[in-house]
């Protein structure tokens, strides 16, 4: 059938159109088919697929449209030609499943260079439960009524956890939230005011192009840093999750009160009330550490292997010491100071990264501030305040491709380490443990294969302009962009997948790709590798090299 339960089906099945003869095995002289196999047997020895699975398939490489004279020609033909590819379909075996505690790499990273290890705090060696995304929607959204007179009524929006994904932009300009490809392409179909879906006609008629301006996106400087310039900001920490929540809830009930508003504002009143809540935040934590953090028991098996093997540690975090003391005891143990060489809190990334001209401090514990004197060595066991990568380098002598930097944030934490000062870098992305374990599930499998194989098959039927054709290529589309939307929406129902739209990578994706040596869902992935591992990225299949009908 070209679809099931389709109304097109249904039509095409009504129909008598016979423009052709299939009926039995070989050709006659005239280079017809005298047998409805021998279309069939041409059909499993045409697609682009190099493994043998049945006896009956041939692995001869040549697209279906080459067959010009077995050149399907009634609807019938086109029902066998669809038939023919399911049922090859279902006779491959599915991709392996990805082990959800992998090591992805982007470049080639040699752990025998690496001599130091450094670590970011929040959502890198702190890992924080869903509880957390509440606890500062719910403070944000009663600092906007209180601190900046929003309506009372803004009290009642609740968080929805599974609305918004990291690594989507907001249009400041027009007050829109949408999704962007590595081509700075927008997915249509992932495009929200508020809470509701823009439909793709006024997406186009908004910005006139699904292709974005450079920049319009990310400024006239071109920067990897957000330009205050660009009519875009992206979200790219999972703190932000909350946020886009709020902020679209906003905007929706200013929206369907008519309220007017201006989307700019905003934003920067909500990012200022979610900045200005992690205080209260970071108290709440301390009061209930258990509740709010993941424990990992491998962190410290993973700290001693790297002390073990004479590697050197450091910390870097922008959240301040009482914070990060709570969590690393609870995660460590009070000892916790005695794997770290060096130990910086509230260091305000990226400035920590760029700025050379601030000091770095001793922080000291008692009065809980920083001492004014100047800092002529870095001691393991103290606590640091601020401060530049710079002076970080020149205290330790740790410079280049021998330190290996983590964190969750491809600007903030990895940007400038790579690009200025040739460190090597991971990133801790927690949302690949949903990733995977979704890429993982037999439905999702058969359902993004199966759309391979469809698009293929429409691909090679779509230059036929005969009215069977066309009116399976109708049913056959309808599938696809069923397909489409399944692969996407069990990612996330609005926005899919945090690391590709329909086809291609997000800007997301393509920003961790450039600033990420190697990446993983959880910081202790790493213990099972030993300190001389080497991790060798895939070779990447681009257009041009060759097909294949598998992910």
């Amino acid at each position: 059938m070209c679809a099931a339960r389709s109304p097109i089906v249904s039509a095409l099945l009504k129909q008598n159109v016979v423009l052709g003869c299939i009926t039995s095995t070989g050709r006659n002289g005239s280079g017809r088919l005298r047998h409805k196999t021998d279309f069939l047997r041409h059909l499993n020895t045409s697609t682009n697929i190099s493994d043998t699975v049945t006896a009956e398939t041939v692995t001869t490489h040549a697209p279906i449209n080459q067959y010009q004279s077995i050149k399907p020609k009634s609807v019938s033909d086109f029902q066998e030609l669809y038939e023919a590819t399911k049922k090859k379909f279902q006779s491959k075996k599915l991709p392996v499943d990805v082990h959800p505690d992998a090591v992805f790499a982007c470049n080639e990273l040699d752990l025998s260079e690496v001599q130091v290890y450094g670590f970011d705090y929040d959502y890198t060696l702190a890992c924080y439960k869903p509880v957390l995304e509440d606890l500062l929607y719910n403070l944000a959204r009663e600092m906007l009524v209180k601190r900046f007179r929003y309506p009372d009524d803004i009290l009642h929006l609740e968080y929805e956890p599974n609305f918004a994904v990291r690594g989507l932009h907001y249009d400041v300009e027009k007050g829109l939230l949408v999704k962007l490809d590595s081509f700075l392409q927008l997915q249509l179909g992932s495009v929200y005011r508020g809470r509701t879906k823009v439909d793709a006609d006024e997406v186009l008629k908004l910005y006139h192009n699904r292709l974005l301006p450079i920049a319009y996106v990310e400024g006239p400087n071109n920067s990897h840093r957000h330009n205050t310039n660009s009519k875009m900001v992206q979200l790219a920490d999972l703190f932000s999750v909350p946020e886009m929540c709020l902020l679209c809830n906003v905007i929706e009930y200013f929206e369907r009160n008519r309220i007017d508003y201006n989307p700019e504002i905003v934003f920067h009143d909500t990012r200022t009330a979610m900045g200005s809540c992690h205080p209260i935040m970071h108290a709440t934590v301390m009061k209930n550490t258990e509740k709010y953090i993941e424990r990992h028991p491998k962190l410290v098996q993973y700290f001693q292997k790297l002390q073990k093997a004479g590697k050197n540690l450091f910390l870097v975090t922008n959240s301040p010491f009482s914070f990060v003391n709570c969590g690393m005891t609870y995660l460590v143990g009070a000892n916790w100071r005695d794997y770290f060489d060096v130990v910086i809190v509230q260091a305000r990334k990226p400035k920590f990264f760029t700025d050379e001209s601030r000091p770095i401090r001793l922080y000291d514990e008692k009065t809980r501030s920083h001492v004014w004197d100047r800092v002529f060595k870095l001691e393991k066991g103290r606590i640091y305040y601020e401060g530049s990568v710079r002076q970080l380098q020149e205290l330790k002598g740790w410079r280049g491709g021998s330190v290996l930097y983590f964190g969750d944030h491809p600007y903030s934490d990895l940007a400038d380490v790579t690009l200025k000062h040739s460190w090597r870098t991971g990133a801790i992305i927690s949302e690949l443990a949903h990733e995977i374990k979704t890429l993982n599930d037999v439905d999702f499998k058969k359902n993004a294969n199966w759309l391979q194989m469809l698009t293929q098959l429409i691909e090679d039927t779509q230059d036929d302009d005969s009215e069977p054709a066309q009116l399976c290529l109708r049913a056959w589309m309808e599938e696809r962009d069923q397909l489409r939307n399944k692969t996407k929406n069990v990612f996330n129902e609005q926005f899919g997948s945090v690391f590709r739209t329909y086809h291609n990578p997000t800007y997301f994706s393509r920003r961790l790709f450039r600033f990420a040596d190697i990446y993983t869902s959880d910081i202790t992935n790493l213990h099972k590798f030993s300190t001389s591992h080497t991790f060798y990225p895939r070779r990447g299949v681009m257009p041009h090299e060759y097909a294949s009908h598998f992910i």
